[in-house]
């Protein structure tokens, strides 16, 4: 009889077993997306905002910008801010071009990582356009002025903790992609400069 009532047992504790290492493998696929969604609402880790519109004023409080570019290994590229700084009024919308250079003999798309230091102030830099929304591909010995339009928002006045911020680096750096999703930006399709 105790072999009987044991098999109901055996079967409800697989099932169990099954159903938690189904859970942590849905969980481990979604943690990717979840932090970088958290990231990019908190600013965690320097993650930028991104805007839709610009503020309606700007302060009299400016902050320099400092502008950085990196390109990880095995992305034939050179990518460097056009200007290193910047000095730009809090709210004022402004933009700074970035020149990248395929210096390979192919093709190569590269998509670009970002974060601004100190870290504090992600949540405060926001970004109404840039070329780091999308995978950009550059033929052999192509060179493209690269623009980001950002701001920083007027709100990080009411944060007393920023207060001694004066200078904030937004930092990039590109990354080979191995397979182009179709969506990417090729020299047909961009704007001419």
């Amino acid at each position: 009889m105790a072999e009987t009532a044991a098999k109901p047992r055996h079967g409800l504790v697989a099932f169990g077993c099954v159903g938690i290492v189904a859970a942590m493998l849905g969980a481990s696929y979604a943690a990717v997306p979840l932090y970088n969604l958290f990231c990019r609402v908190t600013g965690y880790g320097g993650t930028t905002q991104v805007a839709s519109a610009a503020p309606s004023g700007a302060l009299e409080r400016t902050v320099q910008i400092r502008f950085d570019g990196n390109v990880a290994p095995g992305l034939g590229w050179r990518f460097e801010p056009e200007t290193r700084t910047m000095t730009v009024r809090i709210g004022e919308t402004k933009l700074a071009l970035y020149r990248a250079k395929n210096v390979s003999d192919r093709p190569l798309t590269g998509t670009a990582s970002y974060n601004v230091s100190p870290n504090q102030t992600g949540a405060y830099f926001s970004k109404l356009q840039c070329f780091c929304f999308t995978e950009q591909t550059l033929q052999p010995g192509e060179e493209i002025d690269m623009p980001v339009a950002f701001f920083v928002d007027p709100s990080i006045a009411e944060n007393r903790e920023l207060d001694d911020i004066r200078e904030i680096t937004l930092s990039y750096t590109f990354f080979p992609v191995k397979e182009p999703k179709s969506a990417s930006r090729t020299v047909a399709d961009r704007p001419k400069s």
